[in-house]
């Protein structure tokens, strides 16, 4: 038992981090714009990661071909955290949950179209139940009222399940022979010298100098313990856990987020919200389930 539970804990507390994060997000959209909490979280991760390799005698040393490689994935990636903070200022974050949890069907997909890579029935059955999910969280149970042009904010989350799935798609076949933790300091770095032109003004600068207490901490929490600390976790339980059972987690997320987003930000929990999060969850476990041999 105990064996068990220091091995399950660091991919359990990544998880819960992560789910709370879009609260910490959406306190952060009322005081500073987007890209700036983009650029603030980056650079906290940055140094906290940075801090860990150094202190693991790390070397930081990156071969000039694979700039390339970091190039490409920190782009995606820098748009990806774009347009998902951005549909933030318009939807809730218990919905944003549940619709970045739909990245698998979106990967299943783009790999069937683009990659060759085959889809069985169960998978097909996942992916029609998963959008018949999507489509009853949307509409609120109305689909007469369904209309994502009306619904930007949950159009742009959704565009952000996309651009994840093209991210995980692409980084697989980006060959980067460096330990997780090292991957991840130079995506970020990439990532955070990508969006400075766009971030580093006058206006946002004085946001930022002007948080508020509940700011503050919410930036914190960000960069040190969800780009940070959950990260590094992360990459440890890859190592030390199958893929398929630290996957296994992510399933909670959604979870995690509602119930955060009830507690610090009184977002109604109703129960068409939690059985068309149970759908799409239900959708994603098919997608994810492979035939047996």
């Amino acid at each position: 038992m105990r064996k068990t539970l220091t091995t399950i804990w660091k991919p359990l507390a990544a998880v819960i981090f992560w789910g709370a994060s879009f609260i910490a997000t959406k306190n952060l959209l009322d005081e500073i714009s987007p890209l700036a909490i983009i650029f603030l979280r980056l650079l906290l991760g940055i140094l906290f990661i940075a801090f860990v390799a150094k202190n693991r005698k790390r070397s930081f040393s990156i071969k000039p071909a694979d700039l390339k490689g970091v190039f490409i994935l920190a782009l995606i990636a820098s748009f990806h955290l774009w347009i998902q903070v951005t549909g933030l200022q318009y939807t809730s974050a218990a919905n944003t949950g549940w619709i970045i949890g739909l990245a698998p069907v979106f990967m299943t997909i783009i790999g069937f179209l683009f990659f060759k890579e085959k889809i069985n029935i169960i998978q097909t059955s996942g992916i029609i139940i998963a959008f018949t999910g999507l489509i009853m969280l949307i509409s609120k149970g109305d689909i007469s009222t369904l209309n994502l042009i009306t619904n930007k904010g949950d159009l742009m989350i959704l565009i952000s399940a996309f651009t994840w799935s093209v991210y995980s798609l692409v980084g697989k076949k980006v060959t980067l022979n460096y330990p997780p933790i090292m991957t991840i300091l130079y995506l970020f770095i990439m990532m955070a010298l990508i969006i400075t032109p766009f971030t580093i003004s006058a206006v946002n600068l004085n946001a930022v100098l002007n948080l508020s207490f509940i700011g503050l901490i919410s930036i914190l929490f960000l960069g040190i313990f969800c780009s940070g600390f959950s990260y590094v976790i992360w990459a440890e339980a890859m190592k030390e856990m199958p893929a398929s059972k630290v996957g296994a987690f992510l399933y909670l997320e959604p979870f995690v987020t509602v119930f955060t987003a009830w507690f610090f930000l009184s977002e109604e929990i109703s129960m068409l919200m939690m059985i068309s999060g149970l759908v799409i969850i239900g959708g994603v476990v098919l997608v994810n389930k492979k035939e047996k041999q």
